[in-house]
């Protein structure tokens, strides 16, 4: 058996299009069956719509890409009544991943998706708090804790929090959030990072920083899920530079119930269908009847 349960909600296998690259699956229904993944993280949004950054959003890496788009949305209020009715059709779980630039905005955007049919919602706190000087929520511990609690306090829906690896201690974080009511944790998004034009001498970004992801942080991410894993006693999705079965079979080893793919969708549209194959194809070799008797075996 290759389906999972995450907080109530099954998953008929743990492969998740991760939120930003796959748009709100749409985009690539006509490259492939997307009823077939195990759930689909929608577009980054917040209460408002976001145009995103000027200037350069993407950037390759020798492993990897980095990424600038600033959250461009069409805001929640769009979502609900232009975008979920095209997921649902779409067959298979929906989380909707939310941001924001204050403590409000998070409350405004679960009040309005709490009586939609989205099955979790993907709490972003990575986004930073216009309120005290632009440091993301998910850097210290103490200031986590107090957004999912407000959060959790309204939520209708399983709340899952992701964690940014720019924490300062993302073990202490993640059980903080715990503590505060998560129902989940989803874990590692992009690392701060930066490239600088040398013709130009000038940051390749208009920000500066930017996020990077692939396979070029994929040992990172697994460490950090692994210790996660080892310290809370929820449902954790694993995501981090995956790009084949083997990448998400480390993942459920280190304790992952499901994985994200992220930039493995910009490097091969249809990658999650090979992961989801190449899970099934390892069990089957395994003589591994369900995917929990491997789950957090390491």
């Amino acid at each position: 058996m290759i389906n999972v349960n995450i907080c109530g909600v099954e998953f008929k296998n743990p492969v998740i299009a991760a939120s930003g690259t796959f748009g709100f699956g749409d985009e690539y229904r006509e490259l492939y069956d997307v009823s077939k993944l195990g759930g689909i993280s929608s577009k980054g949004l917040t209460i408002n719509k976001k145009e995103g950054n000027d200037g350069i959003r993407i950037y390759e890496t020798a492993s990897g890409i980095m990424n600038s788009v600033g959250l461009q949305n069409p805001g929640v209020d769009s979502f609900i009544e232009d975008y979920i009715p095209k997921m649902k059709k779409l067959n298979t779980v929906i989380l909707a991943n939310l941001g924001g630039g204050c403590i409000e905005d998070y409350l405004q955007g679960i009040e309005k998706l709490n009586d939609t049919d989205v099955h979790m919602i993907e709490l972003n706190i990575s986004c930073p708090n216009v309120k005290s000087g632009g440091m993301a929520f998910g850097i210290k511990s103490k200031v986590a804790y107090e957004v999912v609690k407000e959060v959790k306090n309204i939520c209708k829906k399983p709340l899952i929090v992701k964690l940014s690896p720019n924490a300062e201690d993302i073990v202490d974080m993640a059980v903080s959030c715990v503590k505060a009511g998560a129902d989940g944790i989803s874990l590692i998004n992009t690392f701060k990072a930066m490239a600088i034009d040398i013709k130009n001498r000038k940051p390749v970004f208009n920000n500066v920083y930017a996020g990077l992801s692939g396979p070029a942080i994929k040992p990172i991410a697994l460490r950090m899920v692994h210790e996660v894993c080892k310290n809370v006693d929820v449902p954790v999705i694993g995501m981090g530079g995956i790009s084949s079965a083997e990448d998400a079979i480390e993942f459920i080893m280190a304790g992952a119930h499901a994985v994200q793919v992220g930039t493995g969708n910009f490097m091969k549209p249809d990658i999650c269908l090979d992961i989801i194959n190449g899970i099934e194809t390892f069990m089957e070799e395994q003589g591994i009847k369900d995917i929990s008797e491997i789950r957090g075996i390491v």
